[in-house]
């Protein structure tokens, strides 16, 4: 048996419960992981709240750390007792012990921890996807100037380093001073508070009126508009999130006045699809990581039984960096 988080509909915070699970063997192409620490993202909450919806009575959560127990017939890159981390569908994380696909669970380096292994999965992939497979024409290159929404969530801190590694100019969104000046601190080139200045003019005044390559955003409805105002000609809109709200609808045709501009809707899943992907993305991850060049910052740790708390504070954006649930 294991503790587990299930919702048996979709709502708010208080939907969440802890129940007892029986958890089985692993069948073919699946291993069974007890965990040492669990991830928290806004996927969860989008899964909870049914802007994802999912099949009731539902598991949630998408990333963790822990030890292998038990691996099902196929399983090769992986056996009992070894240090594993994932960002894998389906939902089912915040629980002790699961069984799951093996495919997206990656051994974990023994310089990385169980905590920075469970933090830094699907935030870290996510900006691995985004800084090196969701490139404007022509890519990126060193001194170049792009927008991060949000940098001071846990995607847009581990974005702030690597970027910076990169080369990059990042000039980072937050909601607050203090966040802002976390943002800048681990390596945004500028940080913009969207509550006091307009973002949009702002990143126009840093870019000498030029503006930048691409846009990284997951906050959705509300910066959407301005943000397709900071590209450049030809320039990328990425999206990959909704922290406020998906995007309404809108005509193609404003593309082409604005620049003739790209959009993308980009999501980590279609990304590690395949093992090879998987694994591949999950090596620059731990390099960069183990080399000091990004380090993963944990600024929120619950227990599991505390779930619900987590996930108000995080809807609430009190949250900076990476927030763990522990088992």
């Amino acid at each position: 048996m294991s503790k587990a988080v299930r919702i048996r509909q979709h709502g708010g915070p208080e939907v969440l419960e802890v129940v007892d699970v029986e958890v089985g063997q692993p069948g073919p192409g699946e291993v069974r992981i007890r965990h040492h620490a669990i991830g928290l993202n806004f996927i969860d909450v989008y899964h909870r709240t049914g802007l994802y919806p999912l099949a009731m009575p539902a598991a949630i959560g998408m990333e963790g750390a822990g030890i292998v127990e038990a691996v099902g017939e196929g399983v090769t890159h992986l056996k009992p007792g070894d240090r594993a981390a994932y960002a894998s569908q389906p939902p089912g994380s915040y629980g002790e012990v699961r069984v799951m696909p093996a495919k997206c669970v990656c051994r974990l380096p023994d310089a990385i921890s169980f905590e920075t292994g469970a933090a830094m999965m699907l935030k870290g992939l996510t900006a691995q996807y985004l800084l090196k497979r969701t490139l404007p024409q022509g890519g990126l290159q060193a001194g170049d100037h792009v927008l991060f929404h949000a940098a001071a969530g846990g995607v847009g801190l581990i974005a702030c380093q690597w970027a910076k590694a990169l080369g990059l100019q990042l000039i980072g969104t937050a909601g607050s001073d203090e966040k802002c000046a976390l943002a800048k601190s681990l390596g945004a080139a500028h940080v913009i508070n969207y509550n006091k200045e307009d973002f949009a003019a702002r990143v126009k005044e840093i870019t000498g009126g030029k503006g930048v390559k691409v846009v990284y955003d997951s906050v959705g409805k509300d910066t959407w508009d301005k943000s397709l105002d900071c590209l450049q000609p030809f320039g990328l809109m990425a999206s990959f999130g909704n922290a406020s709200g998906p995007v309404p609808p809108f005509a193609p045709g404003i593309l082409g006045p604005k620049g003739s501009i790209y959009v993308t809707r980009q999501t980590l899943f279609t990304h590690i699809a395949t093992r090879e992907a998987t694994q591949a993305m999950a090596d620059d991850l731990f390099a960069v990581v183990a080399s000091g060049q990004v380090q993963i910052r944990i600024d929120q740790r619950y227990s599991l039984a505390d779930v619900q708390q987590a996930h108000i504070a995080l809807e609430a954006r009190r949250t900076t960096g990476s927030t763990i649930l522990l088992p």
